[in-house]
């Protein structure tokens, strides 16, 4: 069984207190876009010829984007692990094929956890509702409950506490992301964070139109900090304003930046943006 986890972006990330725990409470909005990794599931019975380590009950076969770390810290073998306790799954092998950047601020990790869970229950049709189902994702990563439902959010507390927002479709927009080879710690970026409260709600301010929600204050608090120490990633979102985009932001903690352009916009072509963003991973799609 296939499935196709899929990443998010952020519209507008507000840092607004520390907590006494020493995490930070968040207010953002989480946007699904179609920039897809895949995941396959097979018992080991449905694959006898591969190949599967002395005494394994999971084997991870990946490839892409290269994954850092052992198999068994991954996230989907987490995911397997999670659901295996409580429903003894079968052995299986898992086949991954990563095309969402890592340390991109675009929850590529807790996409393919969660989307590992989803496919487990799909497969062997465990009795799990998306309620149920979200609260297991909880337990992998704070992000990772966004994706049972994949549908736009907002997102509060350490961003695994989400509020549907149905109205907010960036459908036929174009979009146009640029992960330049550079990595942001996540750590270091909460760090020089001053917490404030935002003039304007999120919520207030994606019913309005793309192209007035740079004026109306939609910003993300981590842009500050990063741009200061990493001023091209700063120098890749002035470039996406350059080329048309309604609006463009970092997505998380970076260092992924986006532009969202009109329908009707014309963007470069592949080799104009490998010129343009060198040593870059660049994407660009219609939105859904």
């Amino acid at each position: 069984m296939i499935t196709f986890p899929n990443a998010k972006i952020n519209l507008g990330l507000n840092v607004v207190e520390r907590r006494a725990d020493g995490y930070h409470n968040l207010e953002t909005v989480f946007y699904p876009i179609p920039l897809q990794d895949i995941l396959e599931v097979n018992t080991f019975d449905e694959a006898p010829a591969l190949e599967v380590p002395a005494g394994a009950d999971v084997a991870l076969h990946a490839a892409g984007i290269t994954i850092a770390g052992e198999a068994e810290d991954n996230l989907v073998v987490k995911a397997y692990r999670l659901l295996k306790g409580e429903f003894a799954l079968p052995p299986v092998h898992i086949h991954m094929f990563k095309h969402i950047p890592s340390g991109a601020g675009l929850g590529g990790g807790s996409a393919d956890a969660t989307f590992m869970l989803r496919l487990l229950r799909e497969k062997f049709s465990l009795p799990l509702t998306d309620d149920e189902l979200e609260e297991r994702a909880a337990r992998l990563g704070a992000d990772c409950a966004f994706f049972v439902r994949n549908a736009p959010a907002f997102a509060t507390g350490i961003g695994n506490i989400f509020t549907p927002l149905p109205q907010l479709s960036l459908k036929g927009w174009q979009i146009l992301l640029v992960k330049p080879d550079i990595f942001v710690s996540t750590r270091d970026a909460f760090s020089l964070i001053r917490p404030h409260k935002p003039v304007r709600p999120l919520t207030e301010i994606v019913t309005l139109l793309v192209t007035e929600w740079r004026e109306a204050g939609m910003n993300n608090d981590f842009e500050e900090s990063v741009f200061a120490k990493y001023p091209a990633i700063g120098a890749i979102k002035e470039q996406l304003y350059a080329l048309g985009a309604g609006y463009a932001s970092m997505s998380g903690s970076g260092s992924s930046v986006f532009g969202i352009f009109p329908s009707e916009a014309s963007l470069p072509t592949d080799e104009s943006l490998k010129k343009m963003f060198p040593d870059s991973f660049c994407w660009h799609s219609i939105l859904n």
